[in-house]
């Protein structure tokens, strides 16, 4: 009976843990995104620090530096913002309602086209000077 009560009570710290990184997670993030639980995904009932948007951009940007640090930067990733642009306006100005599979594919198009555009600017900036 003691060694259960010793198991439980590692494993409830253990537990305690988790909730306190989580909360310090989202703590850091509501400072990057709005965090609304309508526009987020969810895991065993547990929201994701940032919206469905914000995590299509984070996913997005990771593959996209791992592609643009193995190609040369082109400007035709820059179309990736477009449909984030029309998302995002349509949405604001109340013409549609958007959804977060759409919110998490548009973001996702952003991200990826967020590292060409950083890797495009750092060339034309080095070969100017």
């Amino acid at each position: 009976a003691i060694r259960r009560q010793r198991q439980m009570c590692i494993r409830d710290r253990y537990y305690r843990i988790d909730i306190l990184i989580y909360d310090r997670i989202m703590n850091i993030c509501k400072y990057l995104c709005h965090q609304k639980p309508e526009r987020s995904f969810f895991y065993k009932e547990k929201q994701f620090p940032v919206c469905s948007r914000c995590t299509g951009i984070v996913i997005g940007a990771a593959a996209g530096f791992v592609l643009a640090s193995l190609t040369q930067p082109n400007l035709i990733f820059v179309l990736g913002f477009i449909p984030l642009i029309i998302d995002g306006t349509t949405q604001y100005y109340g013409l549609r309602t958007s959804n977060n599979t759409l919110r998490f594919v548009t973001g996702l198009l952003c991200g990826f086209s967020i590292p060409f555009v950083v890797f495009k600017t750092e060339s034309v900036i080095l070969n100017y000077f």
